[in-house]
């Protein structure tokens, strides 16, 4: 994997459907979204038989820009700048790279903080209630119109292997194959638990206002929210080795409720980092359609029934220090898989970072991912 190679200065582009009031987004509960907004990037050029292309889900606060800088004063670049770009693992001199922001989102995409076209003010709450399978019908929306007929591979860690396991459900002959990395068929109860939480402590916060917020908005619960979520995304092993019990640079040096250790510092930044960029409205609607996630839910808990169509070969990737997409939630859906006789590669890696390691642990997954997807493109230029 070449480091250094970057997509350079990308552009952000968007697309609206049902702008003239026909062909309305109609979701999982019956609810229209008109219009339907949905923002993206690509990486690479599509070749002439459309057959390289390869969609990358992000995960739950992530968003479109996966790789490369908005513009050259930018400091960091997108989220998984390690593995998309010239001979990187998607290889843009290959590949043809998609990423979009979910519906939902507050990063140009539909969300509740966009206008609401009958009242002229932000959704906020009257935003309806979506699920994965509506983020994965808003991306089968943007494949058609791009006239797309099939991915190469579908890739997505955390909720975007959700939406990467949704798609071979929803759409079984979509893609050559399906990657999906620290991931699971459905959330936990101690990680629907952990989301409950986050969401309380939105609520609570006064300036949330019933999610009618405006320039005051509702930043210590929102923090809250991500310094509780992002304690599950990392390890016991990796806070140890990171942090141990080592104190901060307190000038008192006294015992009290101040932030007197590394690891609560380190905590209070990244919930202010969140706000700074993050919407809270936006955080519920998305935890709760994890929440509801559920891949079995239309074969009464049968996985391997629900995944019985699909026409992809698949990678499954886990890590063994996350306990909050356990490995054991994949090795569910690899057995469900095998009882399909599914083709299906799984890999549980060593590793003290916890969840977060789907995007730490480059190094490591890159060569599984890329000899995986250059089996598949081979075999597809081989039978075109």
């Amino acid at each position: 994997m070449k480091k250094n190679n970057s997509v350079g200065i990308v552009e952000q582009k968007s697309v609206v459907f049902g702008e003239n009031g026909d062909d309305p987004f109609i979701l999982e509960s019956g609810k229209k979204l008109q219009p339907l907004t949905l923002l993206y990037e690509t990486y690479g050029e599509l070749n002439e038989k459309k057959n390289n292309a390869i969609l990358v889900i992000h995960a739950l606060t992530g968003n479109a820009h996966a790789a490369g800088r908005h513009t050259q004063s930018d400091k960091k670049t997108g989220w998984w700048d390690d593995m998309i770009g010239p001979g990187k693992t998607f290889d843009t001199d290959k590949y043809f790279i998609l990423c979009s922001n979910c519906i939902g989102g507050c990063s140009g995409s539909i969300g509740p903080r966009s206008i609401n076209p009958k009242t002229n003010k932000r959704y906020n709450m009257d935003f309806p209630i979506f699920t994965i399978t509506d983020m994965v019908r808003a991306q089968y929306k943007l494949m058609q119109y791009l006239t797309i007929d099939k991915w190469l591979a579908i890739v997505g860690g955390s909720m975007g292997g959700m939406q990467a396991l949704q798609w071979a459900v929803d759409y079984p002959d979509s893609s050559v194959s399906i990657i999906a990395i620290a991931t699971a068929s459905s959330l936990s109860p101690q990680a629907i638990a952990f989301d409950w939480v986050g969401r309380e402590a939105i609520m609570s916060d006064p300036n949330w206002n019933n999610g009618n917020y405006e320039d005051i908005i509702p930043e210590k619960g929102l923090a809250t929210a991500r310094m509780l979520a992002h304690i599950t995304y990392l390890s016991d092993k990796s806070m140890d080795i990171k942090f141990g019990r080592r104190m901060g640079n307190s000038e008192t040096n006294s015992k009290n409720f101040t932030k007197n250790f590394q690891v609560e510092s380190y905590l209070a930044y990244q919930g202010q980092r969140f706000v700074e960029r993050f919407d809270a409205n936006s955080y519920l609607y998305i935890t709760r359609a994890m929440d509801f996630f559920d891949l079995s839910n239309k074969t009464n808990g049968d996985l391997a029934s629900a995944l019985s169509s699909s026409e992809s070969k698949f990678l499954l990737i886990s890590f063994t220090s996350d306990w909050l997409f356990s490995p054991e939630e994949s090795k569910k859906i690899v057995h469900a898989l095998r009882r399909n006789n599914t083709d299906v590669v799984y890999c549980n890696i060593e590793s003290n970072c916890g969840h977060d390691a789907f995007l730490i642990e480059s190094e490591t997954i890159s060569p599984l991912i890329s000899d995986f997807i250059n089996c598949r493109y081979k075999e597809e230029k081989d039978v075109k």
